[in-house]
């Protein structure tokens, strides 16, 4: 449940009543790709029982490539992988230092400087040093979370007699069509974790169980968020549909989705600094466990996310840019790809169907955020 939910109704006004299908079957397919991702770590034995023979997405990609090249790859994925978690940190702090200013808009700093306080209270991630803690700090997250969606639902109810089923849209507009494909997929998102989160899990065999209980009520209350949002503003549902509510609710909404935003900073950082950890000690296994070595790499991260969230101009286009390639590329295309790979004589000819869609359609969503985005910043800069 990702700071994107927010866009939701956004997304809603620009695509009607196919929006609400659009959340419906992203988290059909966001499911789907996240079970035959991890079905990839998998192999049967002599006995016909499933052993896990892979334990990272890299392993994946390695085994899927022995035969062209053995760590090609896992040198894309990791790459893949790295750029999209350090554009969500900086995505995090750009947004911080945003509700900050919008926060205490009486005091004279500008969004860098928020962002710079901000980037103060997340030094202590450089001593993140196992999974157990960034778990712990996501839950803190994820009730954050549900204060913000009750303030909001509980707002809209309130305004349940300006409801009306007339302000949904039956004609679209193409570009804007494909904006809300993008809020709406990546909203689901979270295929990178998922080779970690179900290698630490005490019983990983109700990994799909899981799996399919949360994408259900992630559905489930991004429907109704998206729906009664929607109903009480219309056509004058913003980007961000906390900046539609009364100025005493926004401020409170504001102050919650920072601490959201900050406590989610940890989870994508600790998933690069490890990645990159991993690839630099691959080859020296007496300096794998060296805490200098980590706590260098964790403070040169933390410093990059910084830098590029002060320096990088038109942040939101690139992180558009990014997103449309990577986040398309670890969802649809290589889970559907690397499942194809590994298991096709195994596979129905119903399940190579499926992953072949899938391929497709990320394929497809990909290419339309690549377009829009370079559309976007040719606009900016020309």
């Amino acid at each position: 449940q990702g700071i994107f939910v927010l866009g939701l109704p956004y997304a809603v006004l620009h695509s009607g009543y196919s929006g609400l299908l659009l959340i419906v079957l992203a988290a059909a397919l966001c499911c789907y790709t996240g079970k035959i991702l991890i079905a990839c770590l998998y192999e049967e034995n002599e006995d016909g029982q499933l052993i896990r023979v892979r334990g990272t997405y890299e392993d994946i990609a390695n085994a899927c490539c022995k035969k062209l090249c053995p760590s090609l790859g896992g040198i894309v994925v990791n790459v893949t992988q790295v750029v999209e978690l350090i554009m969500t940190c900086i995505l995090y702090l750009v947004v911080s230092g945003n509700l900050l200013s919008h926060s205490f808009p009486y005091v004279p700093l500008t969004e860098k400087t928020w962002s710079v306080i901000a980037f103060v209270t997340l030094l202590p991630c450089i001593f993140i040093r196992t999974l157990k803690i960034v778990s712990k700090l996501s839950q803190l997250c994820s009730l954050v979370h549900f204060v913000i969606i009750f303030v909001v639902i509980t707002y809209c109810l309130t305004q349940v007699h300006q409801w009306s089923w007339a302000k949904f849209r039956l004609s679209l507009e193409f570009e804007d069509f494909l904006v809300s494909v993008g809020v709406i997929i990546f909203s689901y998102t979270s295929q990178i974790f998922l080779p970690t989160l179900e290698g630490n899990m005490k019983k990983p065999g109700e990994f799909r169980c899981m799996l399919n209980w949360t994408h259900f009520f992630a559905c489930i209350l991004k429907t109704t968020f998206a729906l009664t949002a929607f109903l009480t503003w219309g056509e004058k549902t913003k980007e961000v549909i906390t900046d539609n509510l009364p100025s005493f609710l926004e401020t409170l909404v504001n102050l919650c989705l920072l601490t959201k935003a900050l406590l989610s900073y940890p989870l994508p950082f600790f998933a690069a600094t490890e990645i990159v950890y991993s690839c630099i000690s691959e080859d020296n296994h007496s300096n794998y466990r060296s805490p200098l070595l980590a706590l260098t790499v964790r403070g040169s991260f933390l410093l990059l996310t910084l830098l590029m969230a002060m320096f990088t101009p038109h942040f939101a286009l690139l992180m558009g840019l990014s997103g449309s390639v990577t986040g398309a590329a670890m969802t649809f295309l290589l889970p559907s790809l690397f499942h194809l790979k590994l298991k096709w004589k195994k596979l129905s000819f119903l399940e190579k169907c499926a992953d072949i869609s899938v391929f497709i359609l990320g394929f497809l969503c990909s290419l339309a955020g690549i377009v829009c985005s370079i559309k976007g910043l040719l606009e900016v800069f020309g």
